[in-house]
């Protein structure tokens, strides 16, 4: 049975569901579910160029310009059996309070012993569903992949930032190195020496496949995708660029390194749709999320 968070406050599913189209090749039945895609309008932090909080729907919409098979993978999304929750309702101006709506739904999905596939909006929104997981898997692994540490102690005097997320989220590991960090290319010196000292740093010519299978193991994993890891040139819809960035081919050899893992979970975030008219950066997000529910389920 559907749980009654999932059906209400804060995911009004029903209604949701049935105004808007549900992500393509997602089903129907809630028992028969293994994944629930949950969408977090979110980005009450963000310190550059906000629009994040567009990305879930958009991203949601561009998944019907696409085939539920990838060759790269020899594999199919509807293996995942997603079910799509639709967007959360959440409070404008209210930090805490939505990410307390964050977590509860978070914890509504692993209760239901379904796995989280959370759709954001800007990075802050990995933490609340962090602090759900650790709960309930307490050897969690990270992998994170993004253009940015995000392992400021504060930014601005603030605690719970989109710049301080993989921070506070480290704290909750049994050991920093725990986290595993892919793509980084730009951070505050201090940051630099943390990733370097906690050994959390994987370089771009390092053997992805055998430091994850090393760290990981057969361990529960929780995968974290911050879409500004790509190059702007192939994803400019994201508040924060960086050149130097990741193409296509990269994400698959970091995507097909984590092959055989425990996922148990996973979120996609930092899309601003509105900043890329062509809707290029929406597409290739939609595909980023295929990828990764195949890849997990293979």
């Amino acid at each position: 049975m559907m749980p009654y968070l999932l059906q209400h406050s804060p995911l009004n599913t029903l209604q949701r569901l049935a105004q808007k189209p549900q992500w393509m090749g997602s089903v129907d039945d809630w028992d028969a579910a293994k994944w629930v895609a949950v969408g977090i309008p979110y980005d009450g932090t963000c310190s550059y160029r906000p629009g994040t909080r567009f990305g879930p729907e958009m991203i949601r919409n561009a998944s019907w310009g696409m085939e539920t098979y990838s060759p790269a993978l020899n594999g199919d999304m509807e293996a995942a059996c997603l079910w799509d929750a639709g967007e959360l309702a959440l409070p404008f101006g209210n930090r805490n309070a939505a990410l307390a709506l964050m977590h509860e739904a978070t914890q509504a999905v692993l209760a239901a012993d379904k796995h989280w596939l959370g759709i954001g909006g800007e990075h802050l929104v990995t933490l609340p569903t962090i602090q759900a997981y650790t709960q309930k898997y307490p050897d969690l692994v990270i992998l994170h992949a993004d253009a940015h540490t995000d392992l400021r102690d504060d930014y601005l005097g603030e605690k719970l930032s989109h710049a301080t997320v993989l921070r506070r989220c480290a704290e909750l590991l049994q050991a920093p190195s725990d986290l595993l960090q892919f793509g980084i290319r730009s951070g505050l010196e201090e940051e630099w020496n943390w990733m370097r000292a906690n050994h959390t740093y994987q370089a771009p010519d390092a053997d992805w496949a055998s430091v994850i299978k090393q760290r990981a193991g057969n361990r529960p994993v929780f995968v974290t995708l911050d879409l500004d890891v790509f190059d702007p040139a192939v994803l400019p819809g994201t508040g924060t660029p960086e050149p130097g960035g990741w193409l296509w081919a990269d994400y698959l050899r970091w995507i097909n390194a984590m092959r055989g893992l425990n996922i148990v979970g996973m979120d996609v975030v930092e899309l601003s749709p509105m900043l890329d008219a062509s809707g290029c950066s929406t597409a290739l997000a939609a595909k980023a999320i295929r990828e990764l529910l195949i890849v997990a389920n293979l």
